[in-house]
């Protein structure tokens, strides 16, 4: 059992007292849209992603807690993304973190609505709350990173790509990378840029925070694909692999998947070898990321 880090631990008290203040409470009119909204958000996940935005931070010289807002703005959007990924005519999937889905619950139409809601405060929070931390040009372009994290380009055009994408091919294995870039990658990659820029970073130490961010991203889905594999999913990179025969025989690509996802860690890790002992939570992070078990 990989131990979590401290710093995780930390993180998610600091984003959990967040969210429950910035979130509308539960039985806010009309309250079956609000008690939807806070379903899969509270108790949440291992909060990963915020983390990461803390820990980027720190990374670039500031106080973690200077990137509260979006820490929870990347939170906000991971869960508007999860509840939308779970809806029938998407993944339709029944459980989430050991409950009902929040369609299951609340209904399909709901459901639609609560993941609208979320996404539209994770701009609010990043906006109103970063007011208190950081300069109006500073504000601007975290909206703009977001944005671009929740568009066409990403998030929406990986969820596209991978509700229609087709096993099989020579360009099997770049269509999967692809689709994890943009659909996972992305938002790790905008949580250590948001982090660095709301610690004053410049341009330079933004882009080199979010290669690893992206790296880092890379190497998660693959090992979450690796804890929860599933002989359905075409799109994974197992899948991918044992089709081609990889995996050194094991006949899931289980070994290639691996040792894929360490290199790609160690690309990560290359990308902030030069930050010293304030990268520290950001490394023990990454390497949590990689090895955590369920």
């Amino acid at each position: 059992m990989t131990p979590t880090p401290a710093f995780l631990s930390d993180a998610q008290k600091w984003v959990d007292a967040a969210l429950e203040a910035w979130l509308p409470p539960a039985d806010t009119a009309p309250a079956p849209l609000h008690a939807a909204m806070h379903h899969l958000l509270f108790p949440g996940g291992k909060r990963l992603r915020p983390a990461l935005v803390f820990a980027a931070c720190e990374a670039a010289g500031a106080p973690a807690r200077q990137a509260l807002a979006p820490a929870a703005a990347v939170e906000l959007l991971h869960t508007y993304s999860l509840i939308h990924d779970d809806l029938p005519c998407m993944d339709d999937d029944a459980e989430r973190r050991g409950a009902p889905t929040v369609h299951r619950l609340y209904g399909e139409a709901t459901a639609l609505l609560a993941g609208d809601a979320l996404q539209a405060l994770a701009f609010e929070v990043l906006c109103r709350e970063g007011l208190k931390t950081v300069e109006p040009a500073t504000r601007v372009q975290a909206l703009l990173d977001l944005s671009r994290c929740a568009g066409s380009t990403a998030l929406v055009g990986g969820q596209y790509d991978d509700l229609h994408f087709e096993p099989g091919g020579a360009d099997a294995l770049p269509r999967v990378e692809s689709i994890h870039r943009r659909k996972s990658a992305a938002l790790f990659a905008c949580a250590t840029v948001l982090g660095a820029r709301f610690a004053g970073a410049g341009a330079a130490q933004c882009a080199q925070l979010g290669k690893f961010g992206e790296d880092l991203g890379l190497a998660f889905q693959i090992a979450d694909d690796l804890l929860d594999h599933d002989d359905g999913d075409t799109c994974s990179l197992l899948s991918v692999l044992a089709a081609d025969g990889g995996g050194g025989g094991d006949g899931g690509g289980v070994k290639a998947a691996r040792a894929r996802a360490e290199t790609l860690l160690e690309r990560a890790l290359a990308h902030i070898g030069d930050l010293g002992a304030a990268a520290t939570a950001l490394r023990e992070l990454a390497g949590y990321a990689l090895r955590r078990s369920q």
